[in-house]
């Protein structure tokens, strides 16, 4: 798992073409990131669709429920099959500004 950090959240991509091992990954080392806003770049997985954004599930619920930010990136899921409790956007450009947006909302206290 690929690891960069940036001034607001940090970015974890998967480097083994596996994405029921990255899940795994992430969720096993979640001690790493938990209190960073995360952004799981997933633009290199061409075929990505629901059954591989449901992976990512319950390590976005149990993060946001932390108060923090989990954003996955991918544009080959259509917005109308994500589930409400999943953030997934096109581009890395948008996950940061989701991140920002939530960071606003929570210093305001909503």
């Amino acid at each position: 798992m690929k690891i960069t950090r940036k001034k607001e959240f940090i970015v974890l991509e998967d480097n083994k073409n596996n994405l029921i091992d990255f899940a795994e990954r992430i969720t096993e080392n979640y001690s790493e990131y938990r209190n960073d806003n995360v952004v799981v770049n997933l633009l290199n997985n061409q075929n990505f669709d629901l059954k591989d954004a449901l992976l990512f599930l319950e390590i976005s619920n149990i993060h946001r429920a932390e108060n923090k930010s989990f954003v996955i990136v991918n544009s080959n899921l259509s917005i109308d099959v994500i589930p409400d409790e999943l953030i997934v956007v096109p581009s890395l450009q948008e996950a940061g500004d989701i991140i920002k947006m939530d960071d606003l909302e929570r210093e305001l206290g909503f």
